[in-house]
């Protein structure tokens, strides 16, 4: 198995023990028993490649600052948010977009090449699981890696409105503090005043990334696809997330009404610890690297 040799980086994983040999053996159990087995990933996977999520303790977004992230009404209304928005993706996105998976995203790349793995669905917006090489998946939640017209639906890179707001700002300049979940950076409003946003180029319109910001709703074609995936599936992994985000558990939901064996591998509580089959503790860099 070709997995990455990087030390993982530990900065936004909160505490926990190494795995126990007895609850390694009880998730390896569960996995080959599972034929075709659907994984759900969320935050808690991307945190040892250096990428913070919101809730952990202590190390989380929401434990270390009173920041919230950006509403979704709050960006297509106000034309101060989204240049508020867009000044600190730009600062922060050198930073996010280099971040590369580790070795829970390699491990379930293997898995889906090997046929272990029938679906995955990623909440995050990363892309890391794509640069693993995951094909079989479903990005629930979009991806910040593109950015979309909300008039005309044209979409580009956002590699590319990298480069427009580059042209746009020349000497534009600001000094990060702290970085948050999806990519953006903390700047002062004396910092935002100034910064220049692009229009989409054929439309004028206003540019979005391509996730779904809090407060915004998953289509129903996407959510249909992932009902479809479950169904054909005979158990559920959850690897790296607390599930309190409904567009997620809504899935673990429809999995116990199938009565299918759920696992759930996360540091910390989480909404369906009460009715999953297996609940382990553990890094899950640390933990899935040894189920074979």
């Amino acid at each position: 198995r070709s997995v990455s040799r990087a030390s993982p980086n530990l900065t936004f994983v909160p505490a926990c023990l190494p795995p126990d040999p007895a609850e390694v053996e009880e998730l390896q159990h569960f996995v080959s028993n599972s034929k075709r087995l659907f994984v759900m990933t969320g935050a808690g996977i991307s945190t040892e490649s250096g990428i913070p999520d919101y809730r952990s303790e202590g190390v989380g977004l929401y434990a270390r600052t009173d920041r919230r992230p950006v509403q979704h009404a709050e960006f297509v209304r106000s034309a101060s948010a989204r240049q508020r928005y867009w000044a600190r993706n730009f600062v922060g996105w050198p930073q996010f977009s280099s971040h590369q998976p580790n070795k829970a995203h390699l491990v379930l790349r293997d898995w889906e090449k090997l046929g272990k793995l029938h679906w995955l669905v990623t909440q995050n917006v990363d892309a890391l699981h794509t640069k693993a090489g995951s094909q079989r998946m479903t990005e629930l939640h979009g991806c910040t890696h593109r950015v979309f017209c909300l008039a005309c639906g044209d979409r580009i890179l956002r590699s590319e409105l990298q480069e427009h707001f580059e042209a746009l700002n020349p000497t534009w300049k600001a000094e990060a503090f702290g970085v948050a979940p999806d990519g953006d950076v903390f700047l002062t409003d004396e910092q935002v005043r100034t910064f220049q946003v692009p229009a989409c180029r054929k439309c004028g319109g206003i540019l979005k990334p391509d996730v779904t910001f809090f407060g915004d709703t998953v289509s129903q074609e996407k959510v249909s696809f992932v009902h479809q995936r479950l169904a054909e599936s005979d158990s559920m992994l959850i690897a790296g997330s607390s599930m309190q985000v409904y567009s997620g558990y809504r899935f673990a939901l429809a999995a116990r009404e199938k009565k299918l064996p759920i696992a759930v591998l996360n540091i910390g509580p989480t909404r369906l610890d009460h009715f999953a089959s297996l609940k382990l503790n553990f890094r899950c860099g640390e933990l899935l690297p040894l189920i074979v």
